[in-house]
C-alpha cells in the first residue's frame, strides 16, 4: 500500500485550486445570467461561454490540486489523451446542463436536469483525470466515498445553476461563487479520500507526461483564459445597460429635434411678421 500525501506543497495547491474553482464558477454564473436575459444567437454564445468557464474552472481546480498529490515510492505521470479527454468531457457535459437551464421551459425540471447532468460531468472529469495518472502500481476506490463525491458534485452543480437563474445582486452572486468553489473543492478531496494505491515493483518506465511538461502549461493557459474572459464580461454592458444607453440616445435625439424645431420657428417668425406688415 502506497503512502499518499495530498498536501505535499502545503496549503498552496488547495488555496490556488479553490481560487480557480471560484473564478470559473463566478464567470459561469455571470455568463449564464447574461444568456438568460438575451435571445437568439446572443443567448447561445453566452451559454457556450458559461460552459467553457465552468468546465475549465473545474478542470483547472482538479489538476492544480493534483500538483500537491504524491505517493511515496513512485513518481506520477499523466496519460495525455485521457487528460485532454477529461477537459473535453468537463466542458461538454457542463454545456448540456447549462443549455438545459437556458432553454428549459419549466424552471424546476430544467434545474434538476441541468444539475444532474453538470454534476455527473464534474464527477466524470474527476475520475477520468484520475484514470490518466500513471504510477508504479494501481489505484482502487472506496465505493461509498465515490458515491458521496458524486452526490456532492450533483448538489454543488444544482445549487450553482439555481443561483445563476435566481440571484441578481452582484454581492450575492459573489457569495454563491465562493460557496460553489468550496463545494467543488470538497467534491475533489472527497473523491481523493476514496483512492487507495497498491504499489508494484518497477519493471519498466512510466509512460505519459510529467506534470510540469504538460499539465502545468495547460492549467496556466486555461487560468489565463478564465481571467481574461472575466475582464471581458466585467467590461461588457448588460442587457439593462444597453437598453438604458439606447433610451438615453433616443431621448437625446428627441431633445435635439425639439431644439431644432424651436430654432426654426424662431427664425420664421420675424419674416412672417414683416410680410404681414
Amino acid at each position: 500500500m502506497g503512502t499518499m500525501n495530498h498536501f505535499s506543497l502545503g496549503w498552496l495547491t488547495p488555496g490556488l485550486s479553490y481560487a480557480m474553482a471560484c473564478v470559473g464558477a463566478a464567470l459561469g454564473l455571470r455568463c449564464t445570467l447574461r444568456g438568460l436575459s438575451a435571445t437568439g444567437a446572443t443567448r447561445r454564445n453566452w451559454l457556450l461561454t458559461a460552459a467553457a468557464a465552468i468546465g475549465s474552472g473545474i478542470w483547472t481546480m482538479h489538476f492544480v490540486a493534483m500538483f500537491g498529490f504524491t505517493v511515496d515510492g513512485t513518481e506520477l505521470r499523466y496519460n495525455v489523451p485521457l487528460t485532454v479527454l477529461s477537459l473535453v468531457v468537463a466542458v461538454l457535459v457542463t454545456g448540456l446542463g447549462v443549455f438545459a437551464v437556458g432553454y428549459g421551459r419549466h424552471r424546476g425540471p430544467a434545474l434538476l436536469a441541468g444539475g444532474l447532468t453538470t454534476g455527473l460531468g464534474v464527477a466524470a472529469m474527476h475520475y477520468l483525470g484520475m484514470a490518466a495518472v500513471r504510477l508504479h502500481g494501481g489505484l482502487r476506490y472506496d465505493p461509498a466515498a465515490v458515491a458521496l463525491s458524486v452526490l456532492v458534485a450533483v448538489g454543488a452543480a444544482t445549487a450553482a445553476l439555481w443561483a445563476a437563474v435566481t440571484i441578481r445582486n452582484v454581492y450575492a452572486a459573489g457569495a454563491a461563487s465562493l460557496v460553489m468553489g468550496l463545494a467543488v473543492s470538497c467534491m475533489h478531496y472527497t473523491g481523493m479520500a476514496a483512492v487507495h494505491v497498491r504499489l508494484e515493483p518497477a519493471r519498466t518506465g512510466l509512460g505519459g507526461a510529467a506534470p510540469m511538461e504538460f499539465v502545468f502549461p495547460l492549467a496556466v493557459g486555461l487560468g489565463s483564459f478564465l481571467f481574461l474572459t472575466s475582464a471581458f464580461v466585467a467590461l461588457s454592458p448588460t442587457a439593462q445597460e444597453r437598453a438604458a444607453y439606447q433610451e438615453a440616445g433616443e431621448l437625446a435625439i428627441e431633445e435635439l429635434a425639439a431644439a431644432a424645431d424651436q430654432g426654426g420657428a424662431g427664425r420664421r417668425d420675424p419674416h412672417l411678421h414683416g410680410r404681414a406688415a
